[in-house]
């Protein structure tokens, strides 16, 4: 590292090295509403899909809680229209997920 340094104060012998401290990165915390999620179970052309409704916060968080789910639960899935869908029947397996993170929940059909 001092060869780096010595090779700099060569090319620019006025500038002086100033402390950098890094900023702290926050987690992006989601919005946690009143009002509980609907977690239902469809088929869609023969196969199962759980989708998840009635998220009150950004698109964004949404998104973010639809990445973090998929990869959870390695499964497939997409964003569409205000609702996560995913591939499978995974109902308990989110429901338990988003009440860990302090979401309500409400399970519907089946």
């Amino acid at each position: 590292m001092s060869n780096l340094e010595d090779q700099l104060k060569k090319l620019f012998p006025d500038h002086v090295a100033a402390d950098f401290e890094p900023e702290e990165e926050k987690a992006h915390e989601l919005f946690v509403q009143k009002e509980p999620m609907i977690c239902k179970y469809e088929k869609r052309k023969g196969k199962p899909t759980t989708i998840i409704e009635g998220y009150e916060g950004e698109d964004e968080d949404f998104k973010i809680l639809a990445k973090e789910i998929k990869t959870k639960l390695s499964v497939g899935g997409s964003f569409k229209d205000g609702a996560i869908i995913i591939q499978g029947d995974y109902r308990d397996k989110i429901m338990n997920l988003l009440k860990d993170k302090g979401f309500k929940v409400k399970r519907v059909g089946g």
